[in-house]
């Protein structure tokens, strides 16, 4: 495991640790705690006209629910990572995505369990290192904490497909042009939280969470994910990229925190 999931998961531990302190705290306390064990006394300015940031007001479904961020620099700076932190869940940052290609903007979206109502934040990194930040309220839908909720599904079907990826393009005038052009890609894992309790042994299934994704665009880096227990069950990530006149084939690979690793090539440009 490379050293940024390690200390990934490092800081998961210690983000639910301090989740559970401030469970009865106000959300801007629960920020400042979070704020200040991940990025300690760096400033973090308003991303407002930096970044978009995008989720449903009161979701559906809690266990599955889409977040979108949209980051652009137009003074010469490129996005070196994007960050989804949901305030008030057990581990609240969620995933972080180090972006590749030296890109002046990024559009990402994904599907994440959110345990309660929150705040969900997008925290942007600029090449030169400066911190960017916008936030948008998630109400609860009800239900149970989408954490300790089962997989949905038979477990041996999950078992048996696990590891399992798709690829496929978007084609969407908002996303493909003559340079960019947008992708999704599904992978078939069903994220153990470790806090989901089996009704007929009480006993808890162990945590298996997808720790990492990487996409590369053949020897070029599109992004590492680094994964938590909120990416929902199934992970899905959309993602946009510059278009290569030279690589024929995108390269996915996703990991998990048992030792699992699994690889898969999809064909993709101009003749794709």
């Amino acid at each position: 495991m490379n050293a940024h999931v390690t200390n990934f998961l490092r800081a998961a531990v210690l983000m639910a640790a301090l989740a559970f302190a401030a469970g009865t705290a106000s959300a801007g306390t629960v920020w400042d705690e979070i704020k200040g064990s991940v990025y300690g006394d760096k400033k973090i300015e308003d991303g407002r006209g930096l970044i978009f940031l995008d989720a449903p007001n009161r979701p559906e479904d809690m266990r599955r629910v889409p977040i979108s961020v949209g980051a652009a620099f137009k003074d010469g700076r490129t996005v070196k990572t994007v960050t989804f932190i949901i305030d008030e869940n057990p581990t609240p940052v969620v995933a972080v995505f180090h972006m590749g290609g030296a890109r002046e903007q990024v559009s990402l979206r994904s599907e994440f369990r959110v345990n309660a109502q929150s705040d969900v934040r997008a925290v942007v990194e600029a090449s030169d290192g400066k911190l960017y930040m916008v936030s948008q309220l998630v109400k609860f839908a009800g239900g149970q904490a989408s954490c300790s909720a089962p997989p949905a599904g038979d477990p041996a079907e999950i078992a048996a497909n696990m590891g399992k990826m798709s690829f496929e393009p978007i084609i969407a005038d908002a996303v493909a042009t003559s340079i960019h052009m947008g992708g999704r890609i599904k992978l078939s894992h069903p994220n153990h939280t470790g806090m989901v309790m089996d009704q007929i042994t009480l006993l808890y299934t162990p945590m298996k969470m997808v720790s990492e994704i990487t996409v590369k665009q053949g020897d070029e880096q599109v992004f590492t994910a680094e994964g938590s227990i909120a990416l929902s069950q199934d992970p899905m990530v959309e993602f946009d990229m510059k278009r290569s006149t030279s690589a024929s084939e995108l390269e996915v690979t996703m990991k998990d925190t048992d030792g699992g690793s699994w690889s898969k090539k999809f064909p993709v440009g101009p003749a794709s």
